[in-house]
């Protein structure tokens, strides 16, 4: 067992390595500039973690905060905005890219002209660099964004369990991640795409703050605040003293103050913004828009019952103060 969960913890940086460094190529790619291959200094906390956590831990992952996918969140996420401002700029090979919007134009994209066999390394490596290169910009920034969301979905899966962390909670937090990465993907697709009705004077703040708001909306990965318990449950000690209401439903307080200033809370107000201020309007940002603020709402009325219920607690003699 201590050999598995040895293998996973190292299988899994690996794999954030990996993605990342497919990141920065094409970050040089497009750039046509060597220089962008410094990127690559942003892996070094990455390995060093990797390093101290398998020497010390035996590969362990920490109870409320997962330090390799936050890494893993600083080495790629650099190369996103880099990309991302790029096309936005700079869209005039557009017409010259093959799509990957069908199976015909993905086998296109995928034929090599020589047969593997006849390939020695060096001339494989080259046949695929012009192989990946032909693909759009768009669809290389798209395939990334999915990549990574995926990849920290399956990372935290693979990683071993912090200390305290049952198989019921990460459960949980899986199901968590993956209702979150369909938000943010949706979120970031849906509203870059809306940059191309306005000018090119103008669209770049919105560029700007989708990434800006993105990125922050990411940092909901490294932490399991929300699904693990802050400290086991006793009723002998919760009868014995108080318990404050941040005590009792820390895990709904975190999942409440996620929800309201890391995701659906900006997301609402930048497509607020994109529809006032940039005056785009279509059914599908007015749908979003519309459920960013259903859940806002739904969770500020949850926090009001939570107080509600304290304060009930507290009036039949439970000492459960609503501060």
């Amino acid at each position: 067992m201590c050999m598995f969960k040895f293998i996973c913890a190292i299988t899994t940086r690996a794999l954030f390595l990996l993605v990342s460094l497919s990141s920065v190529w094409r970050v040089t790619y497009v750039k046509q500039d060597i220089k962008y291959w410094l990127l690559t200094i942003l892996f070094l906390p990455l390995l060093v973690e990797m390093i101290i956590t398998l020497k010390r831990r035996k590969g362990q992952d920490y109870k409320w905060f997962s330090p390799p996918i936050f890494l893993f969140l600083i080495s790629i996420i650099p190369s996103i905005w880099i990309l991302e401002l790029h096309h936005h700029q700079d869209k005039t090979t557009d017409n010259l890219c093959k799509k990957l919007d069908s199976w015909e134009n993905l086998r296109k994209v995928i034929t090599l002209n020589e047969t593997l066999g006849n390939l020695t390394f060096q001339s494989y490596v080259k046949n695929l660099n012009q192989v990946l290169s032909t693909v759009c910009s768009n669809d290389w920034i798209l395939a990334l964004h999915q990549i990574l969301l995926l990849l920290l979905i399956v990372g935290k899966w693979l990683l071993p369990l912090g200390g305290g962390v049952t198989r019921e909670e990460l459960s949980q937090l899986l199901l968590i991640f993956v209702a979150t990465a369909a938000d943010i993907l949706e979120f970031t697709s849906e509203t870059l795409s809306d940059v191309n009705v306005f000018s090119r004077e103008n669209s770049p703040q919105l560029v700007y703050i989708v990434l800006a708001v993105w990125t922050w909306s990411m940092l909901q990965f490294p932490l399991h605040v929300s699904v693990v318990n802050s400290k086991p449950d006793n009723e002998g000690e919760q009868e014995a003293g108080e318990v404050s209401l941040l005590s009792k439903y820390s895990k709904d307080m975190w999942s409440i103050v996620e929800t309201l200033f890391i995701q659906d809370g900006p997301f609402l107000v930048v497509r607020v913004i994109v529809m006032t201020y940039f005056d785009v309007f279509h059914q599908m940002l007015v749908f979003f828009a519309v459920k960013n603020f259903l859940v806002v709402i739904l969770n500020l009325y949850r926090l009001v019952v939570i107080c509600q219920d304290s304060r009930s607690r507290a009036g039949r003699g439970s000492a459960i103060p609503c501060v």
